[in-house]
């Protein structure tokens, strides 16, 4: 018989995230030690929440900072795990043409 209280001990708590302009959800799960981000995701079931949300390729990050490699890193305990929207246009084109809109207006 399996010690549930060696079980509760390499398990950890963390946060999954995601929103769109409409609606947020913030999802708290244990999972075991030795989970990558990638595949704290998915046990997460977000994508039941969202339709059309594709958690094997959407870009993920720990507290607001990209994760490059989330097939790679390690949960910890506490962790928020953000789910990244696509983006709908290039920041750096953005920037320019609002900088350019500016400097018509001066």
């Amino acid at each position: 018989m399996a010690n549930t209280q060696d079980d509760a001990e390499n398990m950890l708590t963390l946060e999954v995230a995601y929103a769109l302009p409409e609606k947020q959800k913030i999802l708290t799960l244990q999972v075991p030690q030795e989970t990558c981000i990638r595949d704290a995701v998915l046990m997460s079931g977000m994508e039941q929440h969202f339709s059309g949300l594709d958690l094997q390729t959407a870009k993920l990050g720990i507290f607001g900072r990209q994760v490059m490699k989330p097939e790679e890193q390690l949960v910890r305990e506490g962790d928020r795990i953000e789910i990244y929207r696509p983006l709908i246009a290039d920041p750096k084109a953005s920037r320019a043409t609002r900088a350019a809109k500016k400097a018509g207006q001066e």
